[in-house]
């Protein structure tokens, strides 16, 4: 047997079998078919060559191919970079459960999926960054500067080393430069984009466009009381399904834990006061004072230069008249002070505290001693010759004296310790069994209550209920899979809730037994809104007609319409929509009116007629704003382009995302 499989394995047509199948193994290796693999791309990018663009997909071309892939890790980076901004964007609305849906998921994902197709379109053609743009790039960075704005070679370390995770100056600089890539071929659209002379003078003709209107408010419709068939019923509520439809609800239990509830704490002991004023002794000493006289010499607003000196000389000849023997200060500053506030008693300041007087008038008269005469100090206001004539130095408040501030401040710490106490010894029992809240709030002694049935919605909620932290807690998946206690949650000043699900009822379709009521008033609603605006359209087609706005409301025995000039895009008349409805309305003809109408939020329709319209003139817009507008326009239309263009790059592309690994 075994000299006949010999035999059979010998001859040429075995030889080109075993050729065959060296070649699959010559370029993936014999491992992979003995490991088992495990895939954790997200999505695969795969381009032809620029030389060959209809090259096929199939073995053996598609090795000429470029590829790119997004592994779960990249992913997970970015998915959590995206979450950080988000959360710090929406602060206490933010809702992280919502943002761990599959939409989310591929949102950031198409994201990363257009960086890495302008990337590798980048690259198919022969596009690159020079190591010089890196290094620009990089010093740019105003996180890597000092303060003087230089690139900080430390700074940069430093920087890199706090990211998260940390990098190495070579994996940034590869960063960077990939970013860079990414860029090269939008960037380069989105910059080249222009506005010409005809373009933005059209826009500014649109935007600045003014319109003379005659408005006039037409009654409320009559209410349809009418009968609703079953079938239109059932028409109504199978295609507005969404509107019959109950929102997520949880039904929760929680024990509140409020510092103002507890027992008032016992009156503090007189140990205590005195160990409080003992250790916190540096608080109740009054601070040095020193009483004061100056004489002002002011040096005038603008002043030159020989003004100033001449300032500068007379008050040093003051301070050496006062500093002479036998001198009076205060009859000095009486015959030369030029503050009017202080002149007339000598330059009395007073008693005066540390930085009091903040400035070289503080600094100077604090170095003095009792008696001494400062050396002329300059400010703002002049200069100032100082007499510091008495000290009185800083002395340490009796116990006595603060005796009630000890009080107040230990019966204070007594209370917070309670409240931290109660919580510590509630928490602690709710770890030793986190399915409960009844245990621990018996042992407690505090009231277990309940509340529910609570939506996201925080406005249709009560009481704890209305808290973004407690409802972000209520519609965690943890509480709601495990139904476990939260951990505290600070709803207030020593006010803190522990909360369990008890009952978590998906979002679902309401049964139309159960909402007929509200489908046959959509229904009614719907027929009352469609007949005004159908007398809306009437009024209207007899305005193009012919008719005067005017005419058409005395038909109707309402009110003359009201004539608004001058309406500009954007103003509320009398809310934005009616604004917007007016715009939209095409100019009327030389001569002609062109009418329309808009509908308000209580059902009400509002009939108008242009009557003129008046183009924006460029020579109305200072040249400035017309700088920035242009800035402005040919920008957006840059971001446009580029977004096109990264569209366009995808449709050359193979590719390929893998939801399972998304999940």
């Amino acid at each position: 047997m075994l000299q006949t499989l010999r035999d059979k394995t010998s001859g040429w047509i075995a030889t080109v079998i075993l050729g065959l199948l060296i070649i699959p193994f010559a370029f993936v290796g014999i491992e992979q078919y003995l490991v088992q693999r495990v895939d954790s791309a997200v999505a695969r990018i795969e381009i032809a060559p620029s030389w060959w663009r209809s090259a096929p997909s199939w073995w053996p071309a598609s090795m000429l191919w470029k590829h790119e892939t997004i592994d779960r890790s990249q992913f997970d980076e970015r998915f959590q970079q995206e979450r950080e901004r988000r959360r710090a964007q929406q602060g206490e609305q933010f809702d992280a459960r919502e943002f761990e849906t599959l939409e989310s998921k591929r949102e950031v994902l198409e994201l990363l999926i257009d960086e890495r197709v302008r990337k590798l379109a980048a690259d198919i053609d022969g596009l690159a960054v020079s190591d010089a743009l890196v290094v620009k790039t990089i010093q740019s960075i105003p996180d890597f500067q000092d303060g003087n704005g230089k690139f900080s070679q430390e700074r940069y370390v430093l920087g890199l080393q706090m990211r998260q995770p940390a990098q190495t100056p070579a994996q940034f600089e590869q960063f960077v430069r990939e970013r860079l890539m990414e860029g090269l071929l939008t960037s380069s659209v989105g910059q080249s984009n222009f506005l010409t002379h005809s373009e933005i003078d059209r826009l500014v003709k649109l935007m600045g466009e003014k319109r003379d209107v005659s408005l006039v408010m037409l009654p409320a419709p009559a209410a349809d009381t009418s009968e609703v068939a079953a079938a239109d019923i059932q028409k109504w509520y199978d295609s507005h399904a969404k509107d019959f439809r109950a929102p997520e609800s949880v039904n929760i239990e929680y024990v509140e834990v409020i510092g103002a509830n507890l027992p008032p704490p016992a009156p503090p002991t007189e140990q205590a006061l005195q160990d409080r004023y003992k250790a916190e002794k540096a608080r109740f000493l009054a601070e040095e004072q020193r009483q004061l006289s100056h004489i002002q010499i002011n040096v005038p607003d603008g002043a030159d230069a020989a003004a100033q000196k001449a300032a500068e000389t007379k008050a040093n000849q003051i301070a050496a008249q006062a500093k002479a023997p036998g001198a009076d200060f205060a009859a000095l500053a009486r015959a030369n002070s030029d503050d009017l506030g202080s002149k007339a008693a000598g330059g009395d300041l007073g008693w005066v505290g540390k930085g009091a007087i903040p400035g070289a008038f503080d600094t100077a008269a604090f170095k003095l001693k009792a008696g001494e005469v400062s050396v002329p100090v300059k400010d703002e206001s002049g200069w100032h010759v100082i007499l510091v004539r008495e000290i009185k130095s800083g002395q340490q408040q009796p116990f006595e004296q603060v005796r009630e501030a000890l009080v107040r401040e230990e019966t204070e710490s007594l209370r917070e310790n309670a409240f931290k106490d109660v919580s510590g010894k509630l928490v602690d029992l709710v770890y030793k069994n986190p399915t409960t809240l009844e245990g621990p709030a018996k042992q407690m002694n505090l009231p277990l209550l309940k509340l529910g049935p609570i939506t996201r919605d925080a406005a249709s909620n009560t009481g704890i209920a209305k808290n973004p932290a407690v409802i972000r807690a209520a519609f965690s998946e943890a509480r709601i899979q495990d139904n476990t206690v939260s951990d505290p949650i600070d709803i207030g000043q020593d006010h803190s809730v522990l909360i369990r699900v008890v009952a978590h009822t998906p979002e679902r379709a309401l049964p139309l037994a159960q909402v007929r009521d509200k489908v046959i008033a959509a229904v009614r609603a719907d027929r009352t809104a469609k007949a005004a605006e159908k007398e809306a359209d009437a009024l209207v087609a007899r305005i193009n007609g012919g008719e005067t706005i005017a005419a058409v409301a005395a038909s109707k025995q309402l009110p003359a319409p009201e004539t608004l000039p001058d309406v500009a895009r954007g103003m509320p008349l009398p809310t934005p929509e009616v604004s917007e409805a007016i715009f939209l309305v095409k100019a009327p003809a030389a001569g002609k009116v062109a009418a329309g109408k808009a509908g308000l939020p209580d059902g009400r329709m509002v009939l108008f007629a242009i009557n003129k319209v008046v183009p924006g003139k460029s020579s109305d817009i200072p040249a400035t704003q017309m700088d920035m507008l242009r800035t402005q326009i040919t920008q957006m239309g840059g971001v446009d382009e580029s977004r096109e263009l990264t569209s366009a790059l995808r449709k050359r592309m193979q590719i390929k995302v893998m939801d399972d690994n998304l999940r």
